[in-house]
């Protein structure tokens, strides 16, 4: 059974999940991981999922304000083992409630064109592929998503 359990960027397991997150994400980026890099940042995110297993964090997601009617998904990560068994769905599933309880109307959120398992994954959660936005403007290999709540 899927345990889901609310945080913030401060929680152990939350990193030591981006830290893997990282590692995966240097290793399909390449070269390019660096641009992407700077915009994952995890100091003072108050909205952060943490995905349990018998007690075993096994993933997480987080998302952060970015306008009054809009929440940002990022740091999704189940690791390659645990994936296939609606970790991920039921962590953006919380992030969504989360996002709703504060009043919020929209999410958004950017992946790389690398990341099949994401891209299926928010197709599947009903999100829909945007114009890239703010910083993702311009670069090919970012695919962005959203999806009114």
């Amino acid at each position: 059974m899927i345990e889901i359990r609310r945080a913030t960027s401060s929680d152990m397991d939350f990193q030591h999940l981006v830290s893997a997150l990282d590692s995966d994400l240097s290793a399909r980026n390449g070269e390019t991981n660096d641009f992407f890099a700077q915009y994952n940042k995890i100091d003072h995110i108050e909205n952060v999922i943490i995905a349990r297993v018998d007690n075993t964090p096994v993933g997480c997601g987080a998302m952060k304000k970015y306008d009054s009617e809009t929440m940002e998904i990022k740091r999704m990560f189940v690791p390659i083992e645990m994936r296939g068994k609606g970790i991920a769905v039921e962590i953006l599933k919380n992030l969504e409630k989360w996002a709703k309880e504060m009043n919020y109307s929209k999410c958004v959120l950017e992946t790389g064109n690398k990341m099949p398992e994401a891209i299926r994954l928010y197709e599947k959660s009903n999100y829909k592929v945007t114009p890239n936005y703010g910083q993702y403007q311009g670069i090919e290999s970012s695919v962005c998503f959203e999806k009114h709540l």
